[in-house]
């Protein structure tokens, strides 16, 4: 009886909420390489839009690796997967490789080539935009990762699904991410100050969970008048570095700042749920936002909605 080197064969389909904020994302990683990740894994497919982190999700699986690029540029050069060489123990074993960075300098088929020749030494290839080099592989991912709204790990066979499909849900999705992100940031601007440094933030469907240590005892009627206003003006959110974003005239800490839409007025139906939550066994109360579609269940503080359409 042959062994084919494939764990976890009975694993098809899981999703995460993708946190908004870097440390999350990178705790996100470490927590999907321990439950889904293979040493035997060689071709790792992850597929998403610039500053869905993606990024953070690698470094988070893979700690220690250096990606070959990032959003603040040119990591290495030349391009190590490109270069390989035969250095018996001491050559590499995992390489990274950003497919819509790298089409810009280099030939797709050439990409496929130094990909399957990697895969087939006994080496780990982790591509990011997986679905652009696919045609060009003619062989799907060990591995795939999805983020958008959501992160979505997949280990596919014959039978699907292609990357061109998880792209579709992702793509789709992340936008809802953006807004809920903005809005929760906006939030966290118009709350009382005292509350400001007790808040924390957690996630749901289409929007964002604000916790607190002590009852949020502030006005949630004028805080959701505050960020409406706020959207009606149209205010620009801009990047500043990795730990601020501006909101019109207001520098704001974000461990995120490029998960945002451009402008307040791109934040679609906000609204706060009138209620305050309260988890007994974690001793936390929370207030819950959301954008995008509005569900007749919220007026019944529902969880089970907030989590799942």
């Amino acid at each position: 009886m042959s062994y084919s080197g494939r764990m976890q064969n009975g694993h098809y389909y899981s999703v995460f909420f993708a946190p908004r904020g870097r440390d999350r994302m990178y705790d996100l990683g470490i927590q999907i390489a321990q439950m889904y990740l293979s040493p035997f894994d060689k071709l790792i497919g992850v597929i998403g839009e610039a500053g869905s982190g993606k990024s953070m999700i690698i470094k988070g699986m893979f700690p220690g690796l250096e990606l070959t690029n990032d959003d603040n540029g040119l990591n290495v050069r030349p391009l190590p997967l490109l270069d390989q060489s035969d250095d018996g123990f001491f050559s590499a074993h995992t390489y990274h490789i950003d497919i819509n960075f790298e089409a810009a300098f280099v030939q797709m088929h050439e990409l496929a080539d130094a990909i399957l020749n990697a895969v087939r030494n006994g080496k780990r290839v982790i591509v990011e935009h997986f679905d652009m080099i696919y045609p060009y592989l003619h062989t799907n991912a060990d591995l795939l990762i999805g983020v958008g709204e959501e992160v979505i790990i997949n280990r596919p066979t014959i039978f699907g699904p292609l990357p061109g499909e998880i792209h579709k849900i992702v793509a789709k999705s992340i936008v809802y991410r953006r807004m809920a992100h903005s809005a929760e940031d906006l939030c966290e601007i118009y709350i009382p100050p005292e509350y400001r440094k007790d808040c924390r933030h957690g996630d749901v469907k289409h929007g964002f969970v604000l916790e607190f240590s002590k009852y949020p005892g502030f006005d949630l009627d004028l805080l959701e008048k505050d960020v409406l206003d706020a959207i009606n003006r149209d205010v620009s959110i801009s990047y500043v570095d990795e730990k601020h974003i501006m909101i019109g005239d207001i520098l704001h800490p974000c461990t995120g700042p490029r998960t945002h839409v451009p402008s307040t007025g791109s934040i679609e139906n906000f609204r706060i749920i009138k209620h305050v939550f309260y988890d007994p066994l974690k001793n936390e109360y929370m207030i819950a936002g959301r954008i995008g579609p509005k569900y007749a269940s919220e007026e019944s503080y529902d969880f089970n909605d907030l989590a799942s359409d």
